[in-house]
């Protein structure tokens, strides 16, 4: 639980709140000083003593992470890959399955744009069908008709892909209910959690995914260019990378390769190891704090902040969902999401714009073209709240 005591120590050691309002936590969260720490204390043994020799001293540091990003999320070590962001971690997921004319994915209406392209595509070049999930009344995905679609053609669906909380809403897709009704058919379940780790408990067994990608930058306050993949063990040896090289495979014989057996199948020789670092401090960062306490807090600051807006003259308030996370969308009257983030950029609050450009089945379902968005973090505070609003409704 956050006190203010604890919420103040949390505000000491994150430097950046003393320079602005920052509500663009889902876009990329203001890191703490022992994870910049720790990359800048890479990156000066980088320079004393060279790249693979600041490996090599830095060994258990860079392996920390298969083992805290496990504990995070209830699953094995070998079961993690590190990448570099949760997009290439989604990447190298879909597109070593096995897509044949006639394979259908099912996915949700608010998926992510780069995530819908990769369907479009393979679509395009294997014959396989992409089928969208219909939501349900509060607008997440409807996990009877997802039923129904199984029983329907249970033997065509090869994947049913969700992104966890969408971009553009408050939304949590139900995503435990969707991998009961998957592991009960028999269907390969690939969970995007870039927006959801870091904010909330997340657990892979209770979830039911067989795959789940998620990023560095944002909830989890870890460094850019950070991200990580997990893979159930029971379904890696059906999936070949898209790509290999000497990590991720060894050459045997003149003529054969060997895929590695675990989840480091995914990942490529060549990564950033001050990164990497940073990604393992993150999270033994955030697991301090306990994911329990964070997404209570998380919970709370944005049910205040939802509250607050919808109290200012002309402003709306577009968050669905049964179930609503730290991130929230609103629009006011007359003035385009672009210059609302404008106005408060002027007060040095963060704030971004989500758009048809990024999950074009919602928006478009909804009647919207923009929204502005503001994503809260435990570090967050009801005065930091109250400022935005303030100044929003000043106009």
């Amino acid at each position: 639980m956050f006190t203010p005591e604890t919420i103040t120590r949390a505000r000491q050691d994150t430097p950046g709140c003393e320079h602005t309002v920052h509500f663009d936590n889902a876009g990329s969260a203001l890191p703490p000083r022992v994870v910049v720490d720790a990359v800048i204390e890479h990156l000066r043994l980088e320079e004393r003593a060279g790249g693979y020799a600041a490996a090599a001293r830095n060994h258990d540091r860079i392996e920390r992470p298969y083992q805290v990003i496990a504990s995070l999320i209830n699953a094995q070590p070998d079961e993690i890959a590190v990448i570099e962001n949760a997009t290439r971690a989604w990447d190298m997921a879909f597109y070593s399955i096995d897509f044949q004319p006639g394979d259908r994915i099912l996915t949700s209406r608010a998926e992510y744009a780069s995530n819908y392209i990769a369907y479009l595509q393979i679509a395009r070049k294997t014959g396989a069908a992409v089928e969208v999930i219909p939501c349900d009344a509060a607008g997440q995905v409807d996990v009877g008709v997802l039923r129904a679609m199984l029983e329907d053609r249970a033997g065509r669906v090869k994947l049913i892909a969700v992104t966890h909380v969408p971009t553009n809403g408050g939304l949590v897709n139900p995503a435990a209910e969707i991998g009961a009704v998957a592991r009960e058919f028999g269907v390969l379940y690939l969970l995007d959690a870039c927006q959801s780790v870091g904010q909330m408990p997340i657990d892979v067994e209770a979830i039911g995914c067989d795959l789940l990608s998620a990023t560095g930058r944002k909830y989890l306050r870890a460094p850019r260019g950070t991200g990580f993949l997990y893979v159930r063990d029971e379904v890696m040896e059906r999936l070949e990378p898209p790509m290999l090289d000497l990590h991720a495979a060894t050459w045997v014989d003149t003529d054969r390769y060997e895929i590695r057996r675990d989840a480091r199948r995914f990942e490529n020789w060549e990564t950033n190891f001050a990164g990497k670092i940073g990604l393992g401090v993150a999270v033994d960062y955030a697991m301090g704090w306990g994911m329990g306490a964070i997404w209570s807090r998380v919970r709370a600051l944005a049910g205040g902040l939802r509250q607050s807006l919808a109290a200012v003259p002309g402003v709306t308030v577009r968050d669905i969902g049964a179930v609503q996370c730290g991130i929230v969308t609103f629009t006011v009257d007359g003035v385009a999401a672009e210059a609302v983030k404008a106005r408060l950029a002027k007060d040095n609050i963060n704030v971004t714009v989500t758009t048809t450009f990024g999950t074009r089945l919602d928006m478009q379902a909804r009647g919207l073209s923009q929204m502005v968005r503001a994503s809260v973090h435990y570090y967050n505070t009801e005065d930091e709240i109250a400022r935005l609003c303030e100044v929003i409704a000043r106009g």
